[in-house]
């Protein structure tokens, strides 16, 4: 769905979930700025049982200008159209309100009805997903400094101080949008209330010590995505604990903040593992948080409640958890088959050609930030689902040859460049031509029916992980050299022997 789409309608009434938050705030300013200025009657409304009162959100809706109001639960606006933000119509944190066509803009999975949805699980704030959508329709935000301080401060708040970020959308966002920092710090210096404070110290008392896996589970009162994280930090800062999770209701669901001070588990990896199948999790190695959907957590697992949930999985994830050094493994080859790799398409580019030779140049894709520098000695490697690595030309030419066919990618998000110096961005697929690999060299693997993590010959602080059906592997010419290859990367690259 695109914004576009919805212009049909000239009343349009953009609802956010009861008890806003500033992301639910900051996506509806988004979508009633982009309407606004089509010239479309247009309205931000709220219900529930309460009214806004929190300092850091009667400043941002004062500071950003917000036209935010209060309506009574049933109210019927006829013949226009409901955009529900940052929350899906009919779900257990919206009060019915009612209209004659719905739209749902959301980034959290769920069950809402509406006639039009645009719902991407995957971004950390619905502020990122809405800046996006408007990008799409080339809508300039640059000059609007309160449209994006209010963005910035949504994401921001959603995602534990921008712990939690995980997609490079969130981060296009972060480093592109205009924003005041003055008045994000007036924000922040109002955040935690002193009915807060005090639902840290309760949720501190009482908590769940696993000591065989030195793991907490903290369950907090309802209270805005930051605290949890303030709760978290606190938590970890104890001798005794390596993963921490902190969670509580909020928004038709559960919101949880992970930490983990061990290498042997990545908090992003443990939040997705959390909540895969009934929400959505990612972040940083050492910080991330999750959502998990009341109602596809009550399908899933009706009979238990969430703190068991989250004991059970926590047990669960170290039992069936495998981590291997790569440099003490010896590998059995039983159970492994042969495989030769396929000749496959990828993108190459060379930077040397587009930019000055020593270019400082952050490349962004989907599995994080690549900090380098243009050399004329390398070309970079686009791999299928777009991760990109730096190769020599010398050893570019003795495994790949050019390819006279037109490159295509399929991947999620296109990775592309910063340079840093002047803050401009480059497409890199724009610039990419074809390469087919010569190598068709043979390796042993197997499927995986549980978690494995290796830690390479060649890096002993962060592992590569295996999850069940993923293929744990080893290059028949150097069984020392392991590692893992997803399961959609696995059939699309090699063939049985």
């Amino acid at each position: 769905m695109k914004l576009s789409d919805l212009q049909i309608y000239s009343n349009i009434v953009i609802q956010t979930h009861d008890n806003p938050d500033p992301d639910a705030i900051a996506s509806a300013f988004g979508l009633y700025t982009y309407y606004k200025a089509k010239g479309k009657d247009v309205k931000i409304v709220y219900s529930g049982r309460t009214q806004i009162q929190k300092s850091n959100l009667v400043l941002m809706i004062t500071e950003c200008n917000i036209p935010i109001e209060y309506v009574k639960e049933g109210t019927n606006f006829g013949d226009a159209l409901l955009i529900t933000a940052d929350c899906q119509h009919k779900e257990g944190n919206v009060t019915d309100l009612f209209a004659d066509h719905i739209a749902i803009i959301d980034h959290h999975q769920g069950t809402g009805e509406g006639d039009y949805k645009e719902i991407v699980p995957y971004l950390g704030s619905c502020s990122t997903l809405v800046w996006s959508m408007m990008t799409k329709e080339n809508f300039d935000i640059e000059d609007n400094v309160k449209l994006g301080t209010a963005f910035y401060y949504g994401l921001m708040t959603d995602t534990g101080n921008f712990m939690e970020v995980s997609h490079p959308l969130d981060r296009d966002m972060m480093d592109t949008i205009n924003y005041s920092k003055s008045l994000i710090k007036l924000f922040t210096n109002s955040n935690i209330s002193l009915q807060e404070l005090e639902i840290a110290g309760e949720a501190l008392i009482h908590y769940d010590y696993d000591e065989e896996n030195a793991c907490l589970v903290i369950h907090a009162q309802p209270c805005d995505p930051n605290i949890l994280g303030f709760v978290n930090d606190l938590a970890l800062q104890v001798d005794k604990i390596k993963v921490s999770v902190v969670f509580n209701e909020t928004n038709g669901g559960f919101k949880l903040s992970v930490r983990s001070c061990s290498k042997e588990v990545k908090a992003n990896e443990l939040a997705a593992y959390i909540t895969e199948g009934i929400g959505s999790g990612g972040g940083h190695m050492e910080k991330a948080g999750g959502y998990i959907d009341y109602e596809l957590f009550k399908n899933h697992r009706p009979e238990i409640t969430m703190e068991e949930y989250l004991k059970n999985k926590l047990k669960e994830y170290f039992k069936n958890s495998t981590i291997i050094y790569a440099k003490d493994y010896e590998i059995s080859l039983e159970g492994m088959r042969k495989y030769v790799k396929k000749h496959i398409q990828r993108g190459f580019v060379d930077l040397s050609k587009i930019l000055p030779q020593g270019t400082p140049i952050t490349i962004r894709t989907l599995e994080g930030d690549v900090d380098t520098k243009v050399d004329e000695n390398y070309y970079i490697i686009i791999g299928l689902k777009g991760e990109v690595y730096p190769i020599l030309k010398d050893k570019f030419y003795k495994s790949y040859h050019e390819s006279e066919d037109k490159y295509e990618f399929s991947g999620e998000y296109d990775p592309a460049v910063h340079i840093k110096n002047e803050g401009k961005v480059l497409n890199l697929i724009s610039h990419a031509k074809a390469c087919v690999n010569y190598d068709t060299s043979c390796i042993y693997a197997r499927e995986l029916d549980s978690i494995v993590k290796i830690f390479t010959f060649w890096d002993e602080e962060s592992y590569y992980l295996g999850r069940p059906g993923d293929f744990f592997a080893c290059r028949v010419d150097d069984t020392k050299d392991i590692y893992i290859i997803e399961r959609d990367v696995f059939f699309k690259t090699y063939d049985p022997c």
